[in-house]
C-alpha cells in the first residue's frame, strides 16, 4: 500500500492573504489540495482561481464559525431562517464558542446553510471533491455528521473524517476514508513547526493519512486582522521549502487527494517536485 498522504489547506477564502498562501502552496509547495469556504468576503476570488485552474482538487469547508472579529462573515442563508446558527448579536459564533454553537444548533438550520454553502459553489460552475468542515471534528455532533454523510452522497463527493468513530461509520456504509486520525495545524507550535513536520512525516505510518495545513502570506492585514497569522505564515514556509520536497521524496511518501480516496486510486500527485 505504501505511505499516502493528504495535505489539505483549509479555509481557502478567507482573505486575500489567505488565497495567495494556499494557492502558493499547492503550485510552488507541497500541499495537495484545498478546502474553499464560501461564506467568506475572499470567496468569490478564491472561486475564480479555481475556475482558472480546473486541475487543482478542492472540497468545501462548510462554515459556522466566524474566526476575525474585525473581518466578519456570516450564513448564505437569510438570518431569519438559521437563527440557532447565531450568537446573541446576530452573528456567527466565534471558534472559541463551539460548544455554545452545538448546544443551540438544530440540525434541520444547519442543512439549509450548508445546502446553501455547497450550492454557492456549484452555481460558480465548480466541482468539489469532498466536505470537511471548519473548527468542528466529524461535525461536532452525531446528527450533523449525519446531515453532512446525506448531503455529501446527494453530491457524490467524499467526507473527511478526522476519529475513529467517523472513520469507523464510514466504513461500515461502505463510503471511502483514510486509515489514520487526521493532523490539523494549528495545533501545532510555530516556534517548533518545521521540525516537528518533519518528525511526523518520518513517523506517517503505512496507508493514508491526512493533513489540514492553513498556509496565507503574512501581509499587514493579515497582522491586523487575523489572530492566527503566525500558523498560516509557518505553515506557508514550510509548505514551500525545498527541505519539505526532500524529506517526502527520501521517505518515499505519495501525495494524494480525496479524488483518491473516493476512487480508490489514480490522481496521485509526484512527491518531488
Amino acid at each position: 500500500m505504501g505511505r499516502r498522504l493528504i495535505i489539505n489547506c483549509d479555509d481557502f477564502g478567507m482573505y486575500p492573504a489567505v488565497n495567495a498562501g494556499v494557492l502558493s502552496a499547492l503550485e510552488e509547495g507541497i500541499a495537495s489540495s484545498c478546502s474553499l469556504m464560501p461564506p467568506c468576503p475572499a470567496a468569490l476570488e478564491a472561486m475564480s482561481l479555481l475556475r482558472d485552474r480546473p486541475h487543482l482538487p478542492f472540497g468545501i469547508h462548510l462554515t459556522l464559525f466566524c474566526d476575525t472579529p474585525a473581518y466578519r462573515w456570516g450564513p448564505l442563508t437569510a438570518r431569519a431562517r438559521v437563527p440557532s446558527l447565531l450568537d446573541g448579536a446576530g452573528e456567527f459564533f466565534a471558534p472559541d464558542r463551539v460548544p455554545a454553537l452545538l448546544a443551540q444548533a438544530r440540525a434541520e438550520e444547519v442543512a439549509v446553510e450548508f445546502r446553501a454553502q455547497i450550492r454557492a459553489v456549484l452555481d460558480a460552475g465548480l466541482s468539489p471533491t469532498h466536505l470537511d468542515w471548519h473548527c468542528l471534528a466529524d461535525g461536532g455532533r452525531e446528527d450533523l455528521f449525519e446531515v453532512t454523510l446525506a448531503l455529501a452522497g446527494e453530491h457524490g463527493l467524499g467526507v473527511r473524517a478526522w476519529l475513529g468513530p467517523a472513520r469507523r461509520r464510514l466504513r461500515r456504509l461502505g463510503r471511502p476514508v483514510t486509515d489514520h486520525d487526521f493532523l490539523d495545524s494549528f495545533r501545532l507550535d510555530p516556534e517548533t513547526k518545521f521540525l516537528r513536520y518533519a518528525e511526523l512525516l518520518r513517523a506517517l505510518p503505512e496507508g493514508t493519512s491526512e493533513w489540514a495545513v492553513h498556509p496565507g502570506l503574512a501581509d499587514d492585514e493579515a497582522r491586523r486582522i487575523d489572530p492566527g497569522w503566525r500558523v498560516r505564515a509557518t505553515d506557508h514556509d514550510f509548505l514551500t521549502s525545498p527541505e519539505a520536497a526532500a524529506l517526502l521524496a527520501a521517505e518515499d511518501i505519495t501525495l494524494v487527494d480525496h479524488r483518491s480516496i473516493v476512487t480508490g486510486g489514480g490522481d496521485d500527485r509526484p512527491n518531488v517536485r
